[in-house]
Order: C-alpha cells, then structure tokens, then sequence
C-alpha cells in the first residue's frame, strides 16, 4: 500500500492510493466560493432551507363542470342557413354598388391644353381628370385630337377633357 503525504493550503494530508480516485473526483467538482460579506457558513454549498413546492401553473381555472354539448343537425341546418344569407347580403351589396365605388366617367367638358416639358400623354390624362380612368382619357384625347401614337411633344395644344 502506497501512502501519499500532500501539502496543501497550509496543512498536510495522508492518502492512501484508494483514497486517489475520491480525491480527484472531488478536485473536479466545484467548491463553494466565500463571499465577503456572506452570513452563510463556508462549509456549507448551499443554505439550509425547505424545498420548495409549486402550487401549480398560476392560472385560474374555472370549478365549474364543463360538458361539451353535441352539435345537433338541427344546429348546422340553422348554421349553414345564416352563411347562406350573409352570402346572398355580400353579393347583393357588391352588385349595387355598395361596396365597390365605380369610377368616374370620362368628363364630358371639353378644354384646350398645352402639354408641359417632360409630359407624355397619360401625365397630361392624369392632370386634367384625375379622378377618371386614365386609360379612358387618353383613348379620348387621341380620338378628340386623331392622333396615331401616344407621342406628343413639348408645347402642342390638344383638346382634351376636364374635370
């Protein structure tokens, strides 16, 4: 049997070779630093106290009984009957115009302008009728003033509808 004398920390030790491997193990594992300060005895790795008990997940959760009622087939008659009629109400308000604005008409005034530096015919379109389909006005202004293309130039007069 091989003994083992250590200094360490101001004291010596005796162990044996069985004792090795139980040192060791406890070398790896943490020891318990003392704080200044700390009222906690420094033998101790942690303080003494009663574990701790969990009363749950802390959300109240209604005692009364809960019974899911069964979904009769008289239910989802009256159901399916009042998504039919939403249905209907939905299509019925779109069709009329409720829901979905209509867009402005092609004004029917008509006015001489002059197109500006850096305007092409749908930012002429834009500023005479702002409110009307762009599109519509421009088919008017070329028909109005029997041009091919949608080309014009600085400074030309076109007759065009206003708003």
């Amino acid at each position: 049997m091989t003994v083992i004398y250590t200094y360490e920390a101001g004291r010596t030790e005796r162990r044996t070779e069985h004792d090795v491997p139980r040192q060791r193990a406890q070398a790896r594992a943490a020891r318990p630093v003392r704080v200044p300060g700390s009222t906690r005895p420094s033998g101790s790795a942690r303080p003494r106290v009663a574990p701790m008990r969990y009363r749950g997940a802390g959300v109240s959760v209604s005692r009364a009984p809960h019974r899911r009622r069964p979904i009769t087939p008289a239910t989802t008659v009256v159901l399916a009957l009042v998504a039919a009629a939403i249905t209907v109400w939905l299509g019925l308000v779109a069709e009329a115009g409720g829901v979905v604005g209509r867009e402005a008409a092609v004004p029917s005034r008509l006015a001489v302008v002059q197109v500006q530096a850096g305007e092409s015919l749908q930012h002429v379109a834009r500023r005479v009728a702002p409110e009307a389909p762009v599109s519509e006005v421009v088919a008017k202004i070329r028909e109005l003033n029997a041009l091919d293309t949608v080309a014009v130039g600085a400074g030309q007069t076109l007759i065009a509808p206003i708003a």
